[in-house]
């Protein structure tokens, strides 16, 4: 624990301390700092830098669960905090699994997800960053018409945890991005494409990477007309595989399951998705955007592996879950921040990679022919992951002998997340970690429908 982090976990066990008697009290508090900024037409158009702090209490007492929480870490609000998530509890239903976690005796693993050099960084600096970003996009090709933004943002939290069953846990991150959208033309036909980088700090930031990848998005897009219908084997992008693990996510967590809201409900044991599927939730691994030692209930993280092999091995859960379910908790509770209450969910959910060196270009000529799609819409819509339904807009080019072909766009892609996980047929070894709760990598899924003319 490191100067302010050691303030906050002690503000969190004093008020911890306050419980009384036939109670349990947990008590998390959040610092923040924040910096975001966007350059347009050479100019700063805006520039914002927050602090935030924050205290969240949970009070269980008769199986009766309590919440209240204050944007603040003022002295006088903490007692009045505490108080109101009493009130709360005297108010809630009974519910015999409602308790608080306690310690499990599984070890932390020391996750560095802090930057010490970004505190020292001045804004001017970070102006000067996303002005060339701007300017660098702007130049990065003559058929780059308009750059619609360029945006830099950092941030750093600190959270500490304590409770009366014997959690105390503190954990702190900084992280950083750049992002770049350009409006690409030729003639009358103009197309979008976006890209972005992300790390620790603004050391870890690549300007170049962002630029290239939204000009390349944009560019390989211009004569885009309407794809063909039919059935097809489709080419997912890294990003749009961070979107679909996210889909698939919700239906892993153990609270989803107990609501009957999952497709995979009742099914641990058995087959559900073809060899190459092996899902893996590890906060533990540093690479991950989602890193991190402790869960939002202080307890450690851990790897959880989730499908071995097209095999449903279990759930995440959190502790009032887990209790549901008659299991553990699986070191798997996430939380919005101060404001929010523990629920079980992925923070860095990963497909295990195929064939080492196997990247996008292995996986387009292993397809041979077919559709890849680099961009999906309508995923919140068209997505659901208590059926499994799925079927979202998409752009993206034609596959043809394995190499990249002529671009496509407003068609649709459909099918269920059962049948994409059982038709997954190629997986690249090129995992990226992205923003989000989930890694990215090539993949193609056979036997899609598209609709497009």
């Amino acid at each position: 624990m490191h100067g302010a982090g050691e303030r906050l976990i002690e503000l969190a066990e004093r008020v911890a301390g306050w419980a009384k008697a036939g109670e349990d009290v947990e008590v998390y508090v959040a610092r923040g700092e924040d910096t975001e900024i966007r350059a347009y037409g050479g100019e700063v158009e805006s520039l914002t830098s927050a602090t935030s702090a924050g205290i969240g209490i949970r009070v269980v007492v008769d199986h009766r669960l309590g919440f209240a929480w204050a944007g603040s870490l003022d002295e006088e609000l903490l007692g009045t905090t505490l108080e109101a998530a009493r009130d709360n509890a005297r108010f809630a239903t009974p519910d015999e699994h409602v308790r608080l976690p306690e310690p499990d005796q599984v070890p932390a693993v020391p996750v560095g997800r802090w930057d010490e050099g970004l505190a020292s960084v001045d804004t001017a600096s970070k102006v000067d960053l996303v002005l060339a970003l701007e300017a660098q996009a702007r130049g990065a090709d003559p058929r780059v018409r308009q750059v619609s933004s360029a945006d830099y943002g950092d941030g750093s939290v600190e959270v500490a945890l304590a409770s009366t069953r014997g959690i105390r846990s503190s954990h702190r991150r900084t992280s950083g991005f750049v992002s770049v959208g350009v409006i690409a033309g030729e003639g009358d036909a103009s197309q979008t494409g976006s890209g972005f980088s992300v790390g620790q700090g603004m050391g870890d930031l690549d300007p170049d990477r962002a630029t290239a990848d939204a000009v390349q998005r944009a560019v390989r897009m211009l004569g885009a007309v309407k794809g063909p219908s039919g059935r097809a084997t489709v080419v997912f992008d890294r990003r749009a595989v961070t979107t679909l693990l996210a889909a698939v996510s919700a239906a892993l967590s153990g609270e989803a399951v107990s609501k009957g809201r999952s497709f995979f409900a009742g099914r641990i044991g058995e087959d559900v998705g073809s060899p190459l599927v092996t899902l893996i939730d590890d906060p533990t691994d540093a690479r991950a955007y989602g890193a991190s030692a402790y869960d939002a209930e202080g307890l450690a993280c851990r790897r959880n592996v989730l499908v071995q092999r097209g095999m449903l091995q279990g759930f995440l859960y959190d502790t009032i879950a887990g209790a549901r379910a008659g299991v553990a908790s699986s070191g798997a509770a996430v939380r919005g921040g101060y404001a929010g209450t523990p629920s079980p969910g992925c923070r860095a959910l990963v497909l295990a990679p195929g064939p080492e060196g196997l990247d996008e270009a292995g996986v387009l000529a292993a397809v041979g022919d077919g559709v890849f799609v680099q961009s999906m819409t309508g995923v919140h819509s068209g997505v659901n992951p208590i059926s499994g339904d799925f079927s979202v807009g998409a752009e993206g080019l034609m596959i043809r002998d394995g190499t990249l072909a002529e671009p496509v766009r407003e068609i649709t892609v459909a099918s269920t997340l059962q049948r994409m996980l059982r038709a997954l047929h190629v997986v690249g070894a090129d995992v990226e970690w992205l923003p989000g709760i989930a890694a990215g990598q090539t993949i193609a899924i056979g036997d899609m429908q598209v609709s497009g003319v």
